[in-house]
C-alpha cells in the first residue's frame, strides 16, 4: 500500500477487512513519507511503515501486487517503480500527471504482463452496475457533482479531482470518441479551478454536460442519461437507480424530447417525483421502475475486482486504457478551460491546472 494519506486510510481499512475475512489477501506492509502518518499507520495496523517504494521492495517481502494513492503528480514514479519490480497495480485515479506518464505506464505494465488497474470509483458505484444491463443507446448526459469545499486534493483542480470521475462513466456508457469540448472554469477558494461547467459532444451524436463544484453548500452526486423512448436517473450518493419508459401511446413529440433530453424541466422533474414516489403506479404511456441494487462499498468492490484480475490475469474492469481516456478528455478540458479564461480577461487570477 503506497499512501496512507486522506484516500489511502480506506484502501488500508479495506484490505485488512478482506484479510480479516479470509479472502485469500495480506495487508503486509505500507509506504508513506510523513512520518507521523507512518507512525500511526504501523501501530493501527501492525504492518511495517517504509518512507520509499525503495525500501519497500528492498526489504523483500514477497509482494504480490500494490494500491498506489498518493499525490497525483508521484503516480508515476510509484507505480514505475513498483511495476518494474514484478507487482500487479491499482493506482487511483487519475491514472498519471500526463499523456506520456500514462503511456509509460501501460507501456511497462504491456512489457511485465502486469495487471494495472485505474482506481475510477464510480464504476463500482452499485447504482452504476445496476444501470449498465439498462444501457440501450444514450444520447444525452446530465452529469452534477458537487462537494463542500475541503483542503483535500487541491494538487488538482475540480476536474481531475471530481468531474473525472463522470467523464469515466460517461465515456464507458456513450462508447464513442469525442468529437467536440466546450468548457469554463474558475478558481473560487484555491489556486485552482474549483468550479466548472463542460459540454461534450460524441461523434456518434451524444451530447453531455457536466457541472463539478467543490465550492457548494451541499453534496450532489448525480447523473441522467437519455434514450430512445427512456429516461434513466442514477443518484450515485444514495446508490439508487430510476428508470422511466415511454411506450408507443405517448405522443412522438414528447417522446422524442424526453430520448434528447430536450423537454421541460418541469415536465422531468413531475415524472421523476412520480417514478421516485410509486415505480408500480403507472402513468399513461408510462413505465416507472427502479431496478434491484445490490447494496455494497464501491472501495472494496474495487478492490475485490482489482484481486480477481491478479488472481485470474483477467483484464481488469477499468483497464490503463480506460483511465487514459479519461486523463485525455480531462486534459482536454483544462485546456479549454484555460483558453475561456484567456478569451474573458481572466488571465490575473486564473491559474492552469499544468
Amino acid at each position: 500500500m503506497a499512501g496512507a494519506g486522506a484516500f489511502g486510510r480506506n484502501h488500508l481499512r479495506v484490505y485488512r477487512k478482506l484479510e480479516a475475512s479470509g479472502l485469500g489477501v495480506a495487508l503486509v506492509a505500507a509506504v508513506e513519507p510523513n512520518a507521523a502518518r507512518a507512525a500511526e499507520t504501523a501501530a493501527q495496523y501492525g504492518i511495517p511503515v517504509f518512507a520509499t517504494p525503495e525500501k519497500l521492495l528492498a526489504a523483500d517481502l514477497k509482494l504480490n501486487a500494490a494500491t498506489v494513492a498518493v499525490p497525483t503528480v508521484h503516480h508515476h514514479a510509484v507505480a514505475a517503480e513498483l511495476l518494474d519490480a514484478g507487482l500487479d497495480v491499482l493506482v487511483e485515479k487519475p491514472l498519471a500527471f500526463s499523456l506520456n506518464e500514462a503511456d509509460d505506464l501501460i507501456a511497462r505494465a504491456d512489457k511485465g504482463k502486469r495487471i494495472l488497474q485505474v482506481g475510477h470509483l464510480e464504476r463500482f458505484n452499485p447504482a452504476i452496475l445496476a444501470a449498465q444491463p439498462q444501457l440501450k443507446r444514450p444520447m444525452f448526459f446530465e452529469s452534477h457533482r458537487l462537494s463542500i469545499f475541503t483542503p483535500r486534493s487541491l494538487d488538482v483542480d475540480v476536474v481531475m479531482d471530481l468531474m473525472i470521475h463522470d467523464l469515466d462513466i460517461v465515456l464507458t456508457f456513450a462508447n464513442s470518441a469525442v468529437r467536440e469540448v466546450r468548457a469554463v472554469g474558475l478558481p473560487i477558494l484555491s489556486p485552482k479551478v474549483d468550479i466548472a461547467n463542460v459540454r461534450v459532444e460524441f461523434e456518434s451524436g451524444c451530447v453531455a454536460n457536466f457541472t463539478a463544484s467543490r465550492v457548494s453548500t451541499e453534496r450532489v452526486r448525480k447523473l441522467r442519461y437519455f434514450e430512445p423512448r427512456q429516461y434513466v436517473s442514477i443518484d450515485y450518493a444514495r446508490r439508487d437507480l430510476l428508470v422511466i419508459r415511454v411506450d408507443d401511446s405517448v405522443p412522438t413529440e414528447l417522446a422524442a424530447a424526453l430520448a434528447s433530453g430536450k423537454a421541460d424541466p418541469a415536465l422531468l422533474a413531475k415524472l421523476a417525483a412520480a417514478g421516485a414516489a410509486a415505480s408500480a403506479k403507472q402513468a399513461p404511456g408510462l413505465t416507472f421502475a427502479k431496478p434491484t441494487v445490490t447494496p455494497g462499498e464501491p472501495l472494496r468492490l474495487e478492490i475485490e475486482s482489482f484481486l480477481d484480475a491478479v488472481r485470474t490475469r483477467r483484464t481488469p474492469r477499468v483497464t490503463a486504457r480506460q483511465g487514459r481516456a479519461a486523463l485525455e478528455l480531462a486534459l482536454a478540458i483544462e485546456s479549454t478551460m484555460a483558453a475561456h479564461a484567456h478569451r474573458a480577461g481572466l488571465d490575473d487570477f486564473f491559474m492552469p491546472a499544468r
